[in-house]
């Protein structure tokens, strides 16, 4: 992986990392609008973050009054979780990876445009959900007490939804032995000449 710190995104998609499009790529069936995928990421975080609240207040209703310098830790980890989220999905690509960031908007990704299997691209989105949120979350679930990795694991899990749907985009549209990339903000898949 080769990292570069492309520094703050002004929305402008022609200023992301582009490439000349395979002959026969695809372009995944996604949200062209901006506003249109983040409103569907909000709320797909939050419907997330709805269910896991409720097993989460079942089991931490004992802990959760008396805990409450964990329960900070851990939501002060979740926004200290950005960065590293974007650099484990940097870390699933073998070329030149570029990270952009708009904080006020509280938006944070990395873009690359070499190919990569489905598998890879798979792996590639769920990382850092994986080891953020879904592993302290279960690991939440059989130790209740605590309630700050519980909370981590739960806001982690929901921050992760435009990844998600990364994977369901793959899983749904994209046929076995596919070449994915990305070209801007866009994701393509081309099946490679034989």
């Amino acid at each position: 992986m080769i990292f570069h710190y492309a520094g703050k995104y002004d929305g402008d998609e022609s200023k992301l990392p582009h490439r000349e499009h395979h002959k026969n790529a695809v372009p995944f069936k996604e949200p062209e609008n901006m506003k249109k995928l983040s409103i569907i990421c909000n709320i797909g975080c939050i419907l997330i973050m709805i269910v896991l609240v409720i097993p989460f207040l079942m089991l931490s209703k004992e802990y959760i009054y008396t805990n409450w310098f964990g329960m900070a830790i851990g939501g002060l980890c979740t926004v200290l979780s950005l960065l590293p989220h974007e650099i484990l999905h940097a870390l699933c690509y073998k070329k030149d990876v570029y990270m952009y960031n708009n904080l006020s908007q509280g938006l944070m990704f990395v873009v690359g445009t070499e190919d990569m299997s489905k598998s890879r691209f798979i792996f590639m989105s769920l990382c850092p959900n994986i080891i953020f949120g879904f592993v302290p979350y279960i690991i939440f679930l059989f130790f209740p007490k605590l309630t700050g990795l519980g909370l981590f694991g739960l806001t982690c899990t929901g921050m992760g939804f435009g990844d998600y749907l990364n994977v369901f985009n793959a899983l749904k549209q994209v046929p076995k032995g596919a070449k994915i990339y990305l070209c801007g903000m866009h994701s393509y898949w081309y099946m490679p000449d034989k």
